[in-house]
C-alpha cells in the first residue's frame, strides 16, 4: 500500500487508533463541567456528560483526525446535547434543589452561598445563547480561547474580547447591592 494510500485511510478510520479509556480521563472532567456550567444541575450535568460519550462512541467511525482534534470533535457533541436539551421542555424546580440543604454548613453560609448562586444564575441567564456557551466553554470545560475559536467557529481575538466583555458585565452587575 502505498503512503498516500495509507494516510487516507487513517485519516479516515482514525477511531481504531484512538485510545478511548485515556480519552475518557482525559475528557470526562472538562465535558462535565461544560454541562455544569451550562445546566446548573450536577446530575443532569452527569446525564448529558454521558449522552455525550454514548454518542462519540456510537458514532465513533464518524471521527476525522484530518478534519479535527477529537477533543474539539467531542465538544462539538456536547454542544449539540445541550441544544437538544435545551430545546425539550423542562420542569419548573429541579429536583436537587432540596439537596442543597447540608449539615456541616451554618445556616448563614448557606443562605449566602445559595444568594450568590443565584444571582450569577440570574446573570448567565441574561445573556444570549452564545455568551452562556463561551462561559460554559471556558470555565466550565476549562478550554483556552484558541480551542474554543476551533469550536466556534470565531477568531481568537474575538473569543477574548467576548469573554471579557462578558466577565465585565457580571462582575458589574454582581457587584451591585
Amino acid at each position: 500500500m502505498t503512503e498516500s494510500l495509507r494516510s487516507l485511510g487513517k485519516s479516515l478510520f482514525p477511531a481504531r487508533e484512538v485510545d478511548w479509556e485515556s480519552v475518557y480521563r482525559a475528557e470526562l472532567p472538562r465535558i462535565y463541567n461544560f454541562f455544569r456550567y451550562r445546566v446548573g444541575d450536577g446530575r443532569l450535568a452527569e446525564d448529558l456528560t454521558a449522552e455525550t460519550f454514548e454518542k462519540a462512541w456510537r458514532n465513533r467511525q464518524r471521527y476525522r483526525r484530518d478534519l479535527a482534534a477529537f477533543s474539539t470533535w467531542l465538544f462539538t457533541i456536547a454542544r449539540h446535547v445541550a441544544a437538544d436539551h435545551f430545546r425539550r421542555p423542562h420542569p419548573e424546580v429541579p429536583l436537587e434543589a432540596a439537596a442543597a440543604v447540608s449539615g456541616g454548613e451554618n445556616v448563614e453560609s448557606l443562605v449566602q452561598r445559595r444568594a450568590d448562586f443565584e444571582r450569577l444564575a440570574a446573570q448567565l441567564g441574561q445573556l444570549d445563547e452564545r455568551e452562556r456557551d463561551l462561559v460554559a466553554l471556558k470555565y466550565g470545560a476549562g478550554l483556552t480561547n484558541r480551542a474554543i475559536a476551533r469550536l466556534t467557529h470565531l477568531s481568537e481575538s474575538n473569543v477574548g474580547s467576548l469573554l471579557h466583555r462578558v466577565v465585565q458585565r457580571l462582575r458589574t452587575a454582581l457587584e451591585e447591592p
